[in-house]
């Protein structure tokens, strides 16, 4: 409820409100909420603080408008956690979700210099390029490019990369995933991860560029994804490193991306 009395301001209130129903399913995903009149009626506050809490949560991914209809409930962010390294297919599934796959192309592909360095092998070596989309409950999350060492998994198919390539490589020829490396930027969808993500041209993205290093140290594959900003977000948790500790680990300096990377 609201409590004009209250130090916190109202409009913060009302936002804690339409969260809380949010939160407990009282208001689902894709359903409309009460207009800005019925809230203003409702709570004995003006229209402008109405407006203000709206505001905030659509900009906060919570809420968002349609023109001419109404602000409708989004669909929540899906968090990634930053330690640890799972499977895309893992990481839908230990959320309740399904996880399903469209593969777009599947072909053999010459490293470049680039694609080379990362996955240790001589440039122009013969590799799998995998394009494809990852969806969970049918809806597009991430639009990936995954290249893969061939002669680590030579008999890999395209009906195989459906499913979880970790899970087949590791069952099928005895290679054990030991750690990943990743960078994560900010990008905005180019045409085709525009249509591939159901999203309109210049929406903000997440890019995420993960190795995969085998425990013998050789890196197994390298993939490229672009996820929906308005469906992931990435956590981190953070320790305090004391004084001590600072004075032996290194400043990143601009070529560390790079060497994170490849």
């Amino acid at each position: 409820m609201i409590q004009k009395n209250s130090p916190s301001p109202i409009y913060h209130q009302l936002e804690e409100e339409i969260k809380g129903a949010i939160q407990s399913l009282e208001l689902v995903p894709g359903e409309m909420i009460p207009s800005e009149k019925e809230y203003t009626e409702k709570y004995g506050i003006s229209r402008m603080t109405v407006r203000q809490a709206i505001s905030n949560l659509v900009n906060g991914g919570y809420l968002y408008r349609k023109r001419g209809k109404g602000t409708f409930v989004a669909q929540q962010k899906l968090e990634q956690p930053l330690q640890g390294l799972t499977s895309f297919s893992e990481d839908m599934i230990s959320r309740g979700l399904k996880p399903s796959t469209g593969v777009i192309s599947f072909t053999e592909v010459n490293a470049d210099h680039e694609l080379a360095a990362k996955l240790e092998v001589e440039e122009g070596t013969s590799i799998f390029e995998l394009e494809r989309v990852r969806l969970a409950d049918q809806l597009p999350m991430a639009y990936e490019r995954l290249y893969i060492s061939k002669d680590l998994a030579p008999d890999l198919t395209e009906e195989i990369a459906v499913s979880s390539i970790h899970d087949y490589v590791e069952k099928n020829f005895g290679l054990q995933i030991e750690h990943g490396r990743q960078v994560i930027e900010a990008a905005i969808a180019q045409k085709k991860e525009a249509e591939m993500l159901e999203v309109a041209e210049g929406s903000p993205l997440l890019l995420i560029e993960r190795r995969f290093i085998l425990d013998t140290n050789r890196p197994l594959g390298v993939v490229r994804s672009v996820y929906r900003a308005d469906r992931y977000k990435c956590r981190i948790n953070l320790e305090r490193i004391s004084s001590a500790m600072k004075n032996r680990i290194p400043l990143l300096n601009n070529n560390s991306k790079n060497n994170l990377s490849g």
